[in-house]
């Protein structure tokens, strides 16, 4: 059984979180995912809201499937018509739901920082980052480490490329600390208007067609057309070309190496359509395993407030 954590019961990204915490949750995740019976006996009558004040797919579904597998009650609340629209506080919409009997809000906002101000904060419940702006999404991090570690059997030593729009990726940023953590070596790559300085203290920086060559895994990131104020290239094809992930780069990594994207996929812009289902893309196992790893998550926010 996971550890309790009483003080630290919210997951606000994965720099918080030690090499035992993640791997705890790649524990309890294949727990969950390898005993389908405890699934509905687990939480029963145990409630967690959702609240999403941005767009999202499968995020959001993969949280909900989670919920509904451990037996939870999951209400739904859409940050455009939740009273924060009102000019109530995000503080006191939390401190509602915990007077409601709500033990866990799972929230997705375009702000950063605004989560880990509210952790500071004794609202009642726990709290789980679904994705903060730019600023991290660190289920998505663990699912994919998850990935990783099922696929290759470790994480140390790995080399993963992580390649395209790394100034406005969330995803970056969570899984960079993540794979650090586990002694994974990190590179950085993607046109020069999207890099990120910041992330370069802590990675390397490569061309693409250097980088892919080096690259146990190719983590290939959206390109966040809703967070650009400028146009940043002239065409999908274009992009696809100097940038994406071609079959042409693709035969040019170790032949062990595997395609992952954190989705939704813009085929045919950071990847070649054709790879998405390509045997070596790991890209629809990792929607499957963010199903596990949300029950792990979740698992850990419930029993962290013994």
């Amino acid at each position: 059984m996971i550890s309790t954590l009483t003080e630290r019961s919210h997951l606000i990204d994965t720099d918080q979180l030690s090499k035992q915490e993640m791997e705890e949750l790649f524990e309890r995740a294949e727990f969950w995912r390898t005993h389908p019976e405890r699934w509905q006996r687990a939480f029963p009558g145990r409630f967690v809201a959702n609240l999403f004040f941005e767009p999202s797919t499968r995020t959001r579904i993969s949280f909900e499937v989670a919920e509904k597998k451990l037996g939870m009650e999951t209400l739904h609340l859409d940050g455009e018509r939740s009273s924060t629209v009102k000019g109530e506080t995000m503080e006191d919409t939390l401190k509602t739901l915990a007077a409601i009997g709500v033990e866990v809000v799972v929230v997705r906002h375009q702000g950063v920082g605004r989560l880990a101000s509210m952790a500071e904060i004794d609202t009642g419940v726990s709290l789980i980052n679904a994705g903060e702006g730019h600023g991290g999404h660190p289920t998505q991090a663990l699912l994919d480490l998850y990935t990783l570690q099922q696929h290759f059997g470790r994480l140390a030593g790995l080399t993963v490329v992580i390649a395209g729009d790394l100034r406005h990726s969330r995803v970056a940023r969570s899984n960079l600390w993540a794979l650090r953590t586990f002694g994974a070596r990190v590179i950085l790559s993607g046109p020069e208007s999207m890099r990120d300085l910041s992330m370069e203290e802590n990675a390397i920086y490569l061309p693409f067609d250097e980088a892919i060559k080096q690259a146990d895994a190719v983590m290939m990131l959206r390109v966040q057309l809703e967070r650009h104020e400028e146009n940043l290239f002239t065409s999908a094809d274009a992009y696809r070309t100097a940038y994406g992930l071609t079959r042409e780069r693709m035969e040019q990594m170790p032949t062990h190496g595997i395609i992952m994207h954190p989705a939704p996929v813009n085929r045919d812009v950071e990847i070649a359509s054709e790879l998405v289902e390509h045997p070596r893309s790991k890209i629809f196992k990792q929607m499957e395993n963010g199903v596990w790893i949300r029950m792990a998550v979740l698992e850990r926010a419930l029993l962290g407030r013994g």
